[in-house]
């Protein structure tokens, strides 16, 4: 394997591994320049530094290897014994370090194993990622998914030590330091049961003020959201009696009870044999969806694959 090999030409010409330093790599590539040069000007000419700076590198470099590297010898310089057995272990370890900088890591859905983890409130997971779950199936049979719930709040933490791969949130709810795309957008409606003794007339503001209302708080516990936002803007606020962590938990207490809920259209429309639904009584605005990643992954070729199947599965984009 190259990194394989790359480590045993670094034991070559380091006494010990535990005695390479970052900066000691850079200056590898000044020693290559005067090796092949045998002269500081001509290999401050090839690194485009002056020739002071290539001075002060070939003495760190002496002082590292505790050797001379290259004396005067007339009007040139020619290398010590132990430069010329550097010489050629030098030239492999920087031509395989140029070659794994560049490999990217190759990803073939077919036969890769890879577990992609995907953070998400339920109904987004139920929205999103299942479809992608069952896109990715035939072209990925050994693919894995862990469908986390999300953390909300700490987003952003959870994606800086690489706790997952992606995200999938509302915009509000998406980080502003990751790397994002837009997979669609959502209006919500207020639902209530069949059979509700309110009857099936839309309600005014009024009426929708005066029910008691189910609300979702993905945060856990909260009882005011983006609707009592707005109810506030206008003079007004409603009843919330019972919070939810989930959407989905939502619905199966409105169908059961005389609380009302406001719900993501999608989902409600998913249930219109249990449930009536009516927009709301005042202007409410849609709400983007969002896939979101951290920018350490933009470049890898698995991790692109599963975006781009978050925006191609069938389902898994809303129009």
């Amino acid at each position: 394997m190259l990194t394989v090999s790359v480590k045993s030409m670094l034991r070559m010409i380091f006494i010990d591994m535990m005695d390479i330093r970052p900066a000691d790599l850079g200056l590898l590539v000044a020693l290559q320049a005067l090796l092949t040069e045998r002269s500081v000007t001509r290999a401050a000419d090839r690194l485009g530094l002056s020739q002071p700076a290539m001075s002060a590198q070939l003495a760190r470099l002496r002082d590292l290897f505790d050797d001379p590297l290259l004396v005067q010898s007339g009007r040139r310089m020619v290398p010590t014994a132990r430069a010329a057995d550097l010489e050629e272990p030098l030239g492999r370890l920087l031509k395989d370090l140029g070659a794994l900088v560049r490999e990217r890591r190759r990803f073939e859905p077919a036969v890769s194993d890879r577990v992609f983890r995907v953070m998400a409130t339920d109904y987004m997971h139920r929205l999103f990622t299942l479809p992608v779950l069952s896109a990715a199936a035939p072209l990925a049979p050994a693919v894995r998914m862990a469908m986390l719930p999300q953390e909300v709040g700490r987003e952003w933490r959870v994606m800086e030590d690489d706790k997952v791969d992606v995200l999938v949130a509302s915009e509000r709810l998406t980080p502003p330091e990751a790397r994002s795309r837009i997979l669609g957008e959502e209006g919500v409606v207020m639902v209530q049961r069949k059979g509700h003794p309110r009857g099936s007339a839309a309600p005014d503001l009024d009426a929708f003020c005066a029910l008691d209302h189910v609300l979702v708080s993905p945060d856990g516990g909260g009882f005011v959201g983006a609707t009592d936002t707005t109810l506030k803007a206008l003079g007004r606020s409603r009843r919330v009696v019972a919070s939810l962590p989930s959407f989905l938990l939502a619905a199966p207490l409105v169908v059961s009870s005389d609380l009302v809920a406001v719900l993501p259209e999608g989902l409600a429309r998913t249930m219109t044999r249990e449930l009536d639904l009516f927009p709301l009584p005042f202007a409410s605005a849609r709400f983007r969806i969002v896939l979101s990643w951290h920018a350490r992954a933009q470049n890898d070729e698995g991790h692109r694959w599963l975006r781009d199947l978050f925006t191609t599965a069938p389902g898994g984009a809303l129009s």
